[in-house]
């Protein structure tokens, strides 16, 4: 009975296939993504080197669960147990020098784990939580932060000492001279009148003075006041420490009604401020031990820290005031041996950042390295004002390593802090990302484009730099985890047209790499996923363009075409992995079945092509970015044959204001576009992604004026789908209202609107998604199918 059930349910799997590869429809693909099968995401090793760690849900719950391959039995999954998943030693631990030892702090106690033995060792069960647990020189110290203090654990004597004191709000105030000068008086005209009263005066005096002389002075306590504290550092030595203090800003955010709330009541959602926010203030402290006192960070001689941007040369009667520039410092990043220092700076304009050693004596700088961008400075591993990206020392504790765009390319180098030379160690038209110093320090791993900007391969390289020699072989994004004694690479491999796996590879130049996993469902897998032809197009300006091209089978071609925008955020889209747009991907293999030509654009401002390429939207949003949309029209118009009259558009977010932009200025190339949650007035949107690109709207109204599709509302004359969902944190709702009213004003009659109250930005819903691209495909089909 048992095995009859069973083939019943293969038929009706095989059979579901079959029906799945006769034809696409936007209800199949817009399903619970569960239909396509279980595939791993955040592959990590265990500390011995033997076990993968990965995210999986093959028994399809909510969400994910931790599962685990032994690489000695590499065909068995198992699903980690509660008990194994606590014992895992966290990412964060710290190392000491020899790497036989690790510290940590989970649940307020510090653990100390010996890598040779496997023994879990409790120093300290602190009760309050403890975090940013580190090894000082001195290996028989451990310092870690509670409570916004720092405290030091002595193994070799078992003491635990807190070495700072910081508490939050402000010293106690004095009295007044005023009102001690009255309550003076009252007390000498006392004493004068009662005797017995004055001489317990002067007995307790006489008893204050002694206890004075005998009682150790009070340790130095720094407020913080009204400021909040962050990033507690303490230096190898344990002589400094160091942290940010944080005044925060008060912006105005916006409310956003939620009409399906569960109480039946509108209720308000508190949102984002706009761009143009006032920054938050932040300072970098040192707490200097021995002298028992703090003292702040001087950033005044930062080269060009007075230095006006570009722009304000198209505001000529615009009095422009030159002062210093506010800057957020990150760090300090301390060689391990404790000898230098060095802190990364970031102007609050985001133009310049410096890399600068510090004096934790003077608390002063000098300045190592100064990257300027007129538009404003990013890419892989540069990190954000905040810090991140890649930092840190070489084994000599004398040269530190980061990347940077001077090239053009985001690529890695390292600097002498002792005579400030530095030295590029890659160079070539490709970016570099995460670099890792090998355990013996001899060598970097560390992947890369430079096959091809859509490809990324794994290397190791000379420390000092020289011949990368490549080690991954699959053709696609090799996502490599080293396992801890170097000997293995965990590879999240995917293709084109092929989803997530897991792969064992041998840390060895071509090596066979071994596939783990295997989850694509029968029904996936019964239809022939296209594998995307990339091509490129050349541009207006004579810049190469990338493209994702579907092509239809001939037989089938209808003479129409869809272009596809991607959203923003600094992405790629034009690649040979599995897209995070995975259901657009479906959804454009459905197009191409239908007979439409499709185009999937890396536009200017897109990630993996370079600084020029990054910031080729500076300043005008709808500018290079639409026209290499345009082009990309004409491109399928030449090559294709293409009807220059029925070609489509439509994208989410920034792909949503690039239509709304191609469908008011360029009506004379698209025909119709879709709209989905998409930015309407760039000076409603948020802070941090916005003044980087367009600076702000009272300084730069400019910027604003040409990248606003609201501005432009009168060209409409196509066909426009609007959509957008209700509880949209990110694009706020009140966008598209108030380009509604714009578009009703104007008398405009070719547009619609689909609004979708439970959803926010990124649609949960598989009824939302369905029919959203139930309107976008019956817009399409409507205005471009004759």
């Amino acid at each position: 009975m048992r095995v009859l059930k069973f083939l019943f349910l293969v038929s009706l799997l095989f059979l579901e296939g079959l029906l799945f590869a006769q034809s696409l429809t936007v209800e199949k693909i817009m399903q619970d993504p569960k239909w396509m099968g279980v595939f791993p995401s955040n592959i990590s090793w265990d500390d011995k080197g033997e076990v993968i760690y990965f995210s999986y849900n093959p028994e399809g719950n909510p969400s994910d669960s931790l599962y685990k391959i032994n690489i000695k039995s590499p065909d068995k999954i198992e699903k980690v147990g509660i008990e194994e998943k606590r014992n895992i030693i966290p990412s964060y631990a710290d190392s000491n020098l020899s790497k036989t030892l690790k510290v940590y702090a989970t649940n307020g106690d510090l653990i100390l784990f010996d890598k040779n033995t496997g023994q879990r060792t409790t120093l300290v069960s602190f009760g309050d939580r403890i975090s940013n647990a580190k090894f000082l020189n001195d290996e028989n110290k451990i310092a870690f932060q509670s409570n916004n203090n720092i405290y030091v654990l002595n193994r070799s004597t078992s003491s635990l000492s807190k070495i700072t004191r910081i508490v939050p709000g402000s010293k106690p105030e004095q009295k007044s001279e005023k009102s001690e000068e009255r309550e003076n008086w009252l007390k000498e005209d006392n004493l004068k009148i009662l005797e017995v009263v004055r001489q317990r005066e002067e007995t307790k005096k006489a008893s204050d003075l002694y206890n004075k002389t005998i009682t150790p002075k009070e340790p130095f306590t720094f407020y913080l006041g009204n400021k909040q504290l962050s990033n507690l550092t303490v230096s190898p030595d344990g002589s400094y420490v160091t942290f940010n203090l944080i005044t925060r800003a008060d912006n105005k955010g916006t409310l956003v009604p939620d009409y399906t709330h569960t109480s039946g009541y509108t209720t308000n959602l508190n949102t984002r401020s706009k761009v143009g926010d006032k920054p938050s203030k932040i300072e970098l402290a040192i707490y200097n031990i021995q002298k028992d006192t703090v003292y702040l960070l001087n950033t005044d001689n930062l080269e060009g820290i007075k230095d006006l941007p570009d722009y304000v040369k198209d505001y000529p009667n615009q009095k422009w005031e030159s002062k210093n520039r506010e800057v957020i410092p990150s760090g300090p990043y301390f060689s391990k041996d404790g000898k230098y220092a060095v802190v990364n700076i970031r102007s609050v304009d985001n133009k310049d950042r410096w890399i600068s050693l510090l004096d934790l004596e003077k608390g002063t700088l000098k300045n190592l390295d100064r990257q300027r961008d007129e538009a404003w400075i990013a890419g892989p591993g540069i990190g954000w004002s905040m810090g991140g990206g890649t930092f840190g020392w070489l084994p000599d504790n004398k040269h530190i390593y980061f990347q940077s765009e001077e090239s053009g390319y985001s690529h890695l180098y390292i600097l002498d802090v002792s005579n400030g030379q530095k030295k590029q160690l890659t160079k070539g038209n490709f970016e570099v990302f995460d670099p890792k110093i090998s355990n013996n320090g001899k060598f970097w791993y560390l992947s890369t484009s430079e096959v091809h900007p859509g490809e990324r391969h794994y290397y190791m390289m000379p420390l000092m730099g020289g011949k990368m020699e490549k080690l991954t072989t699959m053709t696609g994004n090799n996502d490599v985890a080293l396992s801890p004694d170097e000997k293995y690479l965990a590879i999240l491999f995917s293709y084109s047209n092929k989803p997530w796996e897991i792969y064992l590879q041998e840390n060895l130049p071509n090596a066979s790499p071994k596939q783990l996993t295997d989850g694509q469902s029968e029904a996936f897998k019964a239809y022939s996923w296209r594998d995307p032809e990339l091509v490129q197009f050349m541009a207006e300006d004579g810049k190469m363009v990338h493209a994702r091209l579907y092509l239809p089978d001939p037989a089938k071609k209808n003479g129409a075409a869809v272009i596809f925008v991607h959203g923003a955020g600094y992405l790629q889209n034009v690649h040979k992995w599995w897209s995070s747009y995975f259901r657009e991907y479906m959804f454009h293999n459905l197009l191409a079945d239908l007979g439409y030509t499709v185009l999937d654009i890396d536009y200017r401002g897109s990630a993996g092509y370079g600084r020029d390429w990054r910031t080729g939207i500076y300043r005008h949003m709808g500018g290079k970015d639409l026209s290499d949309q345009v082009d990309g029209a004409k491109y399928l118009v030449k090559e294709h044959g293409v009807d220059a009259s029925r070609v489509g558009i439509y994208g989410g977010s920034y792909g949503g204001f690039i239509t709304l932009m191609a469908l008011f200025n360029a009506p004379e190339t698209f025909k119709s576009g879709a709209a989905l949650r998409s930015v309407t007035d760039w000076a409603h949107y948020n802070h941090p992604y916005t003044s980087n690109i367009l600076n702000e709207p009272f300084n730069d109204p400019i910027a604003y004026k040409r990248s606003s599709p609201i501005y432009f509302a009168e060209g409409l004359k196509g066909h426009l789908l609007i959509a957008h969902g209700m509880l949209d944190v990110n694009v706020h709702f009140q966008d598209v209202v108030r380009l509604a009213q714009r578009l009703i004003e104007l008398g405009k009659e070719n547009w619609e609107m689909a609004v979708y109250p439970v959803e926010d930005h990124g649609f949960v819903e598989p009824s939302s998604w369905t029919d959203e691209y139930k309107r976008i495909l019956k817009l399409f089909n409507d205005t471009l199918i004759d």
